[in-house]
């Protein structure tokens, strides 16, 4: 599993119970008005200067879901095994600024089943009931919320594709519709992954609103639906700077 790193830095996992204050348990993040979430709202905020609450937690939830489950999925993608990332089994280390900095799991057990036990460990009990909290927290919209989930899934599909060792983008593609075609939150409708540049990217659906922080200043992400699919697949395939989660 810890050669999964060679892929890229999302993929570095942590094996064993973490000590010290800065690592947040998933579970306590997930609880009702929890002061876990509540510092992953404050420290992307302080990173970003949000105009509003709701674009706070579009773009939290982006940078998280695109690092917390990504070991899982390529995993999964890889193998077809499912690593136990239940949420009183994992661990996240804020980053200052955006995201997560480090993840680490209780041990390194799997799951019986496939697919569908992927889908309740890293979308029903964690991902979408994260967005269902922060939809209460801030009121940004269920759908938006979703996109980022997806966006944030496709990365751990995507990024394997972007490093010196990768993975053939033909085979991860088919693996990402096998994991978003059926997948709960509607996550196959809210974006699409296509190769440009012998690379897999992703196209968003919905937008996270980080144009409108004091960071983005107006700059869109090359994934944004705002902008043309058309252009961003020319961008792409010109090797664009982009931001992704």
């Amino acid at each position: 599993m810890a050669a999964l790193a060679k892929y890229a830095p999302r993929y570095q996992l942590e094996v064993g119970a973490p000590e010290g204050d800065e690592w947040l348990r998933v579970d306590r993040i997930l609880e009702p008005g929890s002061p876990e979430l509540t510092e992953l709202l404050k420290r992307d905020d302080e990173a970003s200067n949000h105009r509003t609450a709701h674009a706070n937690a579009l773009s939290m939830l982006s940078f998280y879901a695109g690092r917390a489950p990504a070991t899982a999925l390529l995993l999964w993608a890889l193998e077809g095994r499912v690593l136990d990332i239940r949420p009183q089994n994992l661990w996240v280390r804020p980053h200052e600024g955006h995201g997560i900095a480090a993840v680490a799991i209780r041990s390194a057990t799997f799951l019986p089943g496939g697919l569908e036990t992927l889908y309740d460990v890293v979308l029903r009990q964690h991902l979408l009931a994260l967005s269902e909290e922060l939809h209460q927290r801030t009121r940004a919209g269920l759908r938006q919320l979703h996109g980022g989930v997806a966006a944030g899934c496709a990365m751990g599909f995507c990024a394997a594709t972007r490093e010196e060792v990768t993975v053939r983008p033909e085979y991860l593609l088919d693996r990402w519709r096998t994991f978003s075609t059926k997948a709960p939150g509607g996550l196959a409708r809210l974006g699409e992954v296509e190769i440009a540049a012998g690379k897999l990217v992703y196209l968003r659906n919905t937008c996270c609103l980080y144009y409108t922080s004091e960071v983005g200043k107006g700059t869109l992400c090359g994934s944004c639906c705002l902008t043309p699919r058309d252009e961003r697949l020319t961008a792409y395939e010109g090797g664009r700077p982009i931001l992704t989660v």
